[in-house]
């Protein structure tokens, strides 16, 4: 049993990072859209991710400090700043949409209006960030969410044509209904909606707080090789489901509904209450990790106490940021703009800021100062400047097509 809790902070970050509400809507999105053919962008997202939280967890357990605060010390303030801002306000629109999406989960299961939820949502997370350990936050919402895989056992139950889903995933091809820069702008939310930036954050900053050393590298590398590609899985799922059931219908995905409605019709109330369990446990997870993220990142860059294990008392500025940033995210949602535009929005921005998070880590994995003999092979710099280059691209192709084709319109 220890084994499968050593990687609970891989699973409830996958689960909160990789299949939040950004994952879900857009993997559901897609799915309906283009079929299987935007695999490869899933596929680059969960391998990019893969390698930078392997970095950062080495960072973090040979350094003996989290990414956030080695990238201030070993770059600059003013570099640091500027970091920072971009990395609080995406952390707010990510924690908005998750709120929204923690909200709608449970207007599915009750009929009651997702805005009334939505209050009630933010006490009980900040009820469950102030009264639970962080090992107990892990392993409750990493084993909750498990309950997406009922996404991979409804596709196996659909009349899944095997040889069309296959030949789509591995011969991608734009819809003749689809255009070129729509195609290519999903694919950009797809690997925004991997890579957000506040996994990193949290995942260094949540080793921090197991109090990961040199010996800790082997259960470092075993949440990173089983939580994230667990992800990649599970988002993998969702489009596959959503291709099988949602594209021959010409229906698109406008609800979160509507992305638990493959699962319904492969195993009827059952397997839609595993979704739905599903959905509130990634998102309530991921509004913590953003939650989190940003006490941890505002902290780390001023040099303040934080963690989970501090009372408030002993770590005040860390909970107010935490606290401040929860009631933005609350009072940005009961706008009543809606969550889906919202979460492709955090997704999308999300993804033009993906340089700012991954360069520093690229060279901090790099510096023998910090981690010695740890430092980065010829692989995994191989792997890490590649795809690096890879998502600069993205990044500056991100807002262009945004405007382009209008959010995917």
């Amino acid at each position: 049993m220890k084994r499968v809790f050593a990687v609970a902070l891989g699973l409830v970050t996958a689960i909160g990072g990789f299949v939040d509400i950004g994952n879900l809507v857009t993997s559901g999105v897609t799915g309906a859209r283009f079929g299987m053919s935007l695999t490869w962008a899933v596929v680059i997202g969960t391998f990019g991710m893969t390698v930078y939280a392997e970095m950062a967890g080495r960072v973090t357990a040979v350094a003996g400090r989290p990414v956030f605060h080695v990238v201030r010390e070993r770059l600059g303030v003013r570099f640091g700043l500027f970091n920072l801002l971009a990395s609080c306000l995406l952390n707010l629109l990510t924690l908005a949409a998750e709120l929204g999406g923690v909200g709608l989960a449970l207007e599915l299961a009750s009929d009651v209006n997702y805005l009334l939820w939505v209050p009630l949502v933010a006490l009980a997370l900040w009820g469950v960030l102030w009264h639970l350990p962080f090992k107990a936050i892990e392993n409750l919402f990493g084993v909750i969410g498990l309950s997406l895989l009922v996404f991979v056992v409804a596709l196996f139950w659909l009349p899944t044509d095997w040889g069309t889903l296959l030949s789509s995933a591995a011969s991608p091809a734009v819809p003749a209904q689809e255009a070129y820069p729509t195609y290519f702008f999903y694919a950009v939310s797809l690997i925004g909606a991997c890579l957000v930036p506040y996994q990193i954050i949290f995942f260094s900053s949540g080793g921090m707080e197991e109090g990961w050393t040199r010996r800790s590298m082997m259960q470092m590398r075993l949440n990173t090789l089983v939580g994230f590609p667990l992800g990649g899985l599970l988002s993998l799922a969702i489009m596959a489901t959503s291709a099988v059931v949602l594209q021959p219908l010409g229906s698109d995905v406008g609800h979160l509904s509507q992305v638990g409605f493959p699962v319904a019709v492969a195993l009827g109330k059952v397997g839609l209450a595993f979704a739905l369990v599903g959905f509130f446990a990634a998102t309530f997870a991921a509004g913590a990790e953003a939650t989190l993220s940003t006490g941890y990142s505002v902290a780390q860059y001023f040099g303040w106490a934080w963690g989970k294990w501090l009372r408030p008392s002993a770590a005040p500025q860390f909970h107010v940021v935490s606290l401040l940033v929860l009631l933005a995210g609350t009072m940005l949602v009961l706008t009543t703009i809606d969550p889906v535009t919202l979460t492709l929005m955090s997704v999308v921005l999300g993804a033009a800021a993906i340089p700012l998070t991954f360069l520093p880590v690229l060279l901090i994995a790099n510096d023998r100062d910090y981690l010695a003999d740890q430092v980065n092979g010829r692989l995994a710099n191989a792997f890490g400047v590649i795809f690096l280059a890879v998502v600069t691209v993205v990044s500056v192709v991100t807002l262009p097509l945004l405007f382009w084709t209008r959010a995917g319109a």
